[in-house]
Parts: C-alpha cells; sequence; structure tokens
C-alpha cells in the first residue's frame, strides 16, 4: 500500500468494462487487462498527486496480473464486497470508488468514500472485431 495521505482509487473492473458493449463479453479477461493497461498509462483524470490504483477483478477476469502503477486485487467471493472491506480498511485514508453500481455506491459512500462513475477512468469504445 502507498501512502497514508495518497488518494486510494478502486476501480470496480466489471462494472466499468461492462458500461460499454463493445464485445467484452468474449474475453472478459482480456477486457480487464486493457482496462488495468489504461489506468497504468493514463491515471485517474483530474487527480493529480499520489494515488494508488487497485482495480479489483472477479470472476472470468481472476488472474489478471498487477502492473506498475495498478495493482489488481482479486475478489475471493463477492467483487463489491471486497471493495467494501478494501474501503473499510483505508481508515481515513481518502477513497474513490469508481462504479455505477448503486447498491455498491451506497455501501462505499456510508464508509466515507466518493464514488465516481465509469466515465471517469473508461478507455475509448473499442469497435467489435478490432484488437
Amino acid at each position: 500500500m502507498e501512502d497514508a495521505g495518497s488518494l486510494l482509487v478502486i476501480v470496480d473492473a466489471a462494472n466499468v468494462v461492462g458500461s460499454v458493449p463493445d464485445g467484452w463479453w468474449r474475453d472478459r479477461r482480456g477486457a480487464a487487462e486493457r482496462l488495468r493497461d489504461h489506468l497504468a498509462a493514463q491515471g485517474v483524470p483530474g487527480h493529480a498527486g499520489p494515488v494508488e490504483i487497485v482495480l479489483v477483478v472477479e470472476g472470468a477476469a481472476r488472474g489478471v496480473e498487477p502492473v506498475p502503477g495498478v495493482r489488481v486485487a482479486a475478489a475471493p467471493g463477492s467483487g463489491d464486497d471486497h471493495m467494501v472491506a478494501l474501503v473499510a480498511e483505508a481508515g481515513d485514508r481518502p477513497v474513490l470508488v469508481v462504479t455505477a453500481d448503486r447498491e455498491l455506491r451506497r455501501r462505499v459512500e456510508e464508509l466515507g468514500a466518493d464514488v465516481a462513475g465509469p466515465r471517469t477512468v473508461r478507455p475509448a469504445p473499442r469497435r467489435p472485431g478490432t484488437d
């Protein structure tokens, strides 16, 4: 983990990837890897300074490896429950959760996290059949 004063950004990989119908369902792991690579290259727009990015993956996307700048956390069960646990573990550290999931938003906001939608970090849509 990074410095306790740095912003912790927790990205709901399934929700962000699923927010654009670009064929992600044919290769969930590959879609999560593309998101990871985009986050590593672009960071979180509007958030200069120290930022720790954690990409939470689940299901078929488990096994995505971390890269410099992006820690990957494979949820052992529910991705939402894992993200809530990460927010709870952050204590007083500033946290931003990136998701459009209404119930997850409610749960993490109750713990003091800020929330942003997928467009905050989502790469430009790919056209199906292009790689």
